[in-house]
């Protein structure tokens, strides 16, 4: 589908330096992630749409909402009203809604995305894939940075690819959890099209954004053998 994307996770950034981070990625990145987690689907409580308001001042990027909330359709209408690029949902929290959803998403001029934890095969989707315009597939489990990669989680990515190309969708394919030099190799093995990176593959490498970004390049470079462009 084009060249690999880079989408910073914001849950993860420096909010002391939220201004200074954002202005240096706008020219480096191609989309935002924002994870809005409510306290009840998982534990944490996080983003709102209030942050990307602030975002928005800034940076003219397409940003990606990951819902992690028990009432998407709750969400899903306050991101519609804010024009979010990209609304991505459970597909665990879906059932009896995904079409509807999915439609008030595109009826709005919106994209509509679907995401998997790692226990979710992908056949849970099956009924409405062909309407997603992005699957994210988890490779930690949702509502926490900084975990373990699950490794068989990557079989997903492959079998979305090839089921792509087999039946002519037209979904992004993209990876959420532990992306960084450990596995950078790995998850290029499978061909996502889109790698959200947060603390570990990008944040955390440095305490300024500028060298933390060279530090990532290299690291996926070298893991790799692809370029960065």
């Amino acid at each position: 589908m084009g060249k690999v994307e880079f989408s910073p996770s914001l849950m993860t950034m420096d909010l002391d330096k939220f201004k200074e981070q954002i202005e240096f990625l706008n020219d480096h990145v191609d989309s935002y992630h924002i994870d809005i987690m409510d306290g009840h689907y998982v534990p944490n409580i996080t983003l709102s749409p209030w942050f990307i308001d602030e975002v928005r001042k800034i940076s003219n990027l397409p940003m990606s909402v990951h819902l992690m909330v028990k009432d998407q359709s709750f969400w899903v209408n306050q991101l519609i009203e804010q024009k979010c690029e990209w609304i991505c949902m459970h597909a665990e929290l879906l059932d009896g809604l995904a079409f509807r959803l999915i439609d008030q998403i595109h009826d709005a001029g919106l994209k509509a995305g679907v995401v998997l934890n790692p226990e979710t095969p992908i056949e849970a989707i099956f009924p409405y894939i062909e309407l997603v315009d992005k699957i994210t597939i988890m490779t930690i489990d949702p509502g926490f940075a900084g975990q373990r990669f699950i490794e068989s989680t990557l079989d997903k990515i492959v079998a979305l690819r090839e089921l792509r190309e087999e039946k002519g969708y037209n979904y992004v394919i993209e990876m959420d959890g532990s992306s960084n030099r450990k596995s950078f190799k790995r998850i290029d093995a499978a061909g996502p099209d889109i790698y959200i990176v947060g603390r570990s593959g990008l944040f955390g490498l440095d305490e300024k954004i500028e060298k933390s970004w060279e530090i990532m390049k290299t690291d996926y470079e070298e893991m790799t053998g692809k370029t960065i462009g």
